[in-house]
């Protein structure tokens, strides 16, 4: 008979901070929340429950999520269609579209008043929102309502109110839709632009349903948006605090190096806090019991902060911590999205570093708390190269 999990509460804590906890002195594999989840914190324990989605199914909501709400066979089939948009040669074509979308935002950044501006709402959603409507074919005249979503989803999330986080839910599939509905009447909207490779994409042998299309648009945009944006936050916070890696990355290193040294970067600090999933029979994990239909959180960056996996895991070893890093999940539901975010932010990162020295601002900042990682808000001071 496994044991009781012990319990935390989540809310009004940054997840990093909470994750230092848990795995302190007193390693807590699983633990459950006020709310009647439970979290699986432990790097062995997240590893076993991401790998089984028989046991821990992602079947978690009544609305379409594909592909992330699928187990199987059927995910693995939505799984292999929405890869063949990002496989890393297709994605890397857009690479120079990316960086003169980079150039565009910090150009516009960096008149800013005493060379100040904020990581993550300046710089960050801005640029997160040219890349995804420059990736997607979007018009460029939305960029001022998805700039604006941004900031009401965040807010929306951290409120923890289900009414408020499914109005701004609706609002974007709104703004999906209205995208998209030109396109499945007009053949020469956008021709060629990936939403309309999208719905015009027949390797079902049927065109993709309506509510189909906007369900892997919003997987594809909604909750990337404000990930890149948190990314770029972290990323500039390490850097501005470390000279020596800033003007490492400034003089240029091989894709591998960049990609191991952001890895660790989000690692150390990420913004992708969890996932959900439920169990599909009683099962024991990390020594506690579980019944059929529990609520799980896969707390990724408790995982990533697992002496047991990472051994100090505060520091800063992008190589040695590669093979256990779970910043992108793992098992079939791995995140299928990391080489398209990886080219946006090499451009992005490549763009600013030629452009300015960034060095902290006047402010500490605001940490995110639970449901989200890394920084709500973080002046940083940009001084032109």
């Amino acid at each position: 008979m496994g044991q009781g999990a012990d319990t935390v509460r989540l809310a009004g804590h940054p997840p990093r901070d909470l994750a230092t906890v848990l795995q302190g002195a007193k390693r807590c594999p699983v633990v459950h929340t006020g709310e009647g989840d439970v979290v699986i914190t432990g790097h062995p324990e997240v590893v076993a429950a991401a790998g089984d989605p028989a046991v821990f199914s992602s079947r978690v909501s009544s609305h379409l999520q594909l592909p992330n709400g699928l187990d199987g066979e059927e995910h693995a089939r939505w799984r292999a269609l929405i890869e063949r948009y990002l496989e890393r040669g297709v994605v890397d074509k857009r690479g120079p579209e990316f960086r003169e979308a980079a150039r565009t935002v910090i150009a516009e950044s960096l008149p800013g008043p005493r060379g100040e501006v904020d990581a993550v709402t300046d710089l960050g959603t801005r640029y997160a929102v040219r890349a995804m409507t420059t990736w997607l074919g979007w018009p460029r005249e939305l960029e001022g309502r998805l700039v604006a979503w941004v900031g009401d989803n965040a807010a929306a999330t951290r409120s923890g109110d289900r009414a408020r986080t499914a109005a701004v839910a609706a609002d974007f599939d709104r703004i999906i839709t209205a995208v998209v509905e030109p396109r499945l009447t007009d053949d020469t909207t956008a021709e060629g632009d990936v939403t309309r490779q999208l719905i015009t994409d027949t390797n079902f042998g049927r065109p993709l349903h309506r509510e189909e299309i906007v369900s892997v648009l919003r997987n594809w945009t909604g909750g990337d948006l404000s990930s890149m944006a948190l990314c770029i936050g972290v990323i500039l916070h390490r850097l501005s605090t470390d000279t020596a890696l800033q003007e490492h990355l400034r003089f240029g290193v091989p894709q591998a190096e960049f990609e191991a040294i952001i890895d660790e970067i989000l690692r150390l600090d990420s913004p992708f806090v969890s996932n959900r999933r439920v169990t599909t029979r009683p099962v024991t994990i990390g020594g506690v019991d579980l019944p059929e239909g529990q609520r799980v959180r896969l707390h990724w960056t408790a995982a990533n902060l697992d002496p047991a996996a990472f051994g100090e895991p505060g520091e800063f070893r992008p190589d040695t911590h590669a093979a256990a890093n779970l910043v992108w999940g793992t098992g079939p539901h791995v995140c299928p999205g990391r080489a398209l975010s990886m080219v946006e932010m090499r451009a992005f990162l490549d763009e600013l570093l030629a452009a300015a020295v960034v060095r902290p601002g006047s402010g500490p900042g605001t940490r995110a708390t639970h449901p989200v990682g890394g920084w709500e808000s973080l002046p940083v001071h940009l001084e032109r190269c």
